[in-house]
């Protein structure tokens, strides 16, 4: 029982929130950006984009305090907007 059981900065939950963000925001971008994915994914689409903005914005926030990376945060909020955008666009476009 040397070893401390206190949980260091890199132990924190929000260290998972880029990586989330970032898995999600893929899954959006391409349910929305490949046809042969569009009919399939298009509702999880949403949802993925969604979550991807607000797992990344936290992400962002909690990278800034030094809990986690920025960049899979950025690039995790940035796919889900464009993935969500893209989807909301061709709902739009076919009239539903």
């Amino acid at each position: 029982m040397s070893e401390s059981t206190v949980s260091g900065r890199s132990d924190s939950p929000a260290v998972a929130l880029g990586p989330t963000a970032l898995v999600l925001g893929v899954f959006s971008a391409l349910g929305a950006w490949v046809p042969s994915l569009v009919l399939v994914t298009l509702p999880w689409a949403i949802l993925a984009g969604a979550l991807a903005v607000a797992l990344g914005a936290m992400g962002v926030h909690h990278a800034r305090r030094g809990t986690g990376r920025l960049w899979a945060a950025v690039a995790g909020t940035a796919l889900g907007a464009i993935g969500c955008a893209g989807t909301t666009a061709l709902l739009f476009a076919l009239g539903a």
